[in-house]
């Protein structure tokens, strides 16, 4: 039997999308989750990890409720310190992000009676949620890979609740507590950074920029990563790992959906898709086939029914691949 926890916030997220709609529903944790759980079946648990508002508990439950295999005993309300957040969609990729509220981090105490769990996915979406020592607390007391997304700790908020990207100043103090490092472009342009910038430099994102990519998957991977993820929106996703002493890198191609409806939630998405191909196959390139899978699967509605159960997936990745 097969177990996966899936550790981050529940958002109650209200989405403005680029096609002037208007989407509420609780985010982040409940699409790796419920993608998980379908691919399961009977063969897995997957346990959601996280704080939420008292006045979504229930709430959150009755989303979870449908699928007998997500176990909800390690969702907690008792702080009442939960994640709200606004998205406002400029175009497919591109948004504005407003934060209202923050949640309780997720600390060793939140897992301690946790055991036999194949893969924790960590899934944060802003640099408090998950505690350091909540890493190192599994590297030393408990077994499974350990997934990391960069998400959150190239993400803060502001006093005014707006959502910035910022540099992962301290990644290196990470790195040796991660086996499996995920990120998308631009948050791999947040990890590396120069030493010091002329003011001119200090700009934002730069979609087509990849070059840094390779030095940087050399740096993370000495520093105890076994193997770094870097999507690249629709194209795919590039995986670096080291095989015989030398760095093996390989680009994975995207699972094409003509109609994109809904992105939020594609790279949390992924991250569950990575867990189950690690923990079913062992497999860095059958994993990255789950992951864009999942990613893309996330894209075509609006509600949880995008994701398929394990027949039906592998019938789409025998098409694409």
């Amino acid at each position: 039997m097969v177990k996966i926890a899936v550790l981050g916030p529940i958002p109650r997220d209200t989405i403005y999308t680029h096609q002037d709609e208007v989407i509420q529903k609780y985010g982040c944790v409940t699409h790796p989750v419920i993608a998980l759980s379908k691919l399961l079946g009977e063969e897995g648990i997957v346990i959601p990890i996280t704080h939420v508002h008292q006045r979504d508990f229930d709430p959150i439950l009755e989303v979870f409720e449908p699928y007998s295999n997500i176990e909800t005993t390690h969702i907690g309300n008792k702080e009442d310190k939960g994640t709200v957040i606004e998205l406002r969609f400029l175009d497919q990729n591109n948004r504005l992000e407003k934060q209202t509220a923050c949640m309780k981090p997720i600390l060793p105490e939140d897992i301690s009676d946790l055991d036999d769990i194949d893969a924790y996915v960590f899934v944060p979406i802003t640099d408090f949620e998950i505690s350091l020592s909540t890493l190192r607390y599994i590297k030393k007391h408990k077994k499974g890979l350990i997934i990391f997304d960069a998400h959150g700790p190239t993400t803060t908020m502001s006093m005014t609740g707006d959502r910035y990207r910022k540099f992962w100043v301290d990644m290196d103090e990470w790195l040796p507590y991660i086996d499996v490092l995920k990120m998308n472009l631009e948050e791999s342009q947040a990890c590396w950074f120069k030493n010091e910038y002329e003011y001119e430099e200090m700009t934002s994102y730069e979609e087509d920029k990849t070059d840094h990519l390779d030095a940087m998957a050399e740096h993370v991977l000495s520093k105890g990563v076994t193997y770094f993820y870097v999507t690249l929106d629709s194209r795919g996703c590039v995986v670096y790992y080291r095989e015989d002493n030398s760095t093996v890198k390989k680009f994975i191609k995207s699972v094409f959906m003509k109609d994109v409806i809904d992105t939020t939630g594609c790279g949390d998405s992924f991250a569950g898709g990575l867990a189950y191909g690690f923990s079913l196959y062992k497999d860095p390139i059958k994993a990255a086939q789950y992951a864009n899978t999942l990613g893309a699967l996330r894209t075509q509605g609006k509600t949880f029914e995008v994701f398929k159960n394990k027949t039906e997936t592998n019938k789409l990745i025998s098409d694409h691949y």
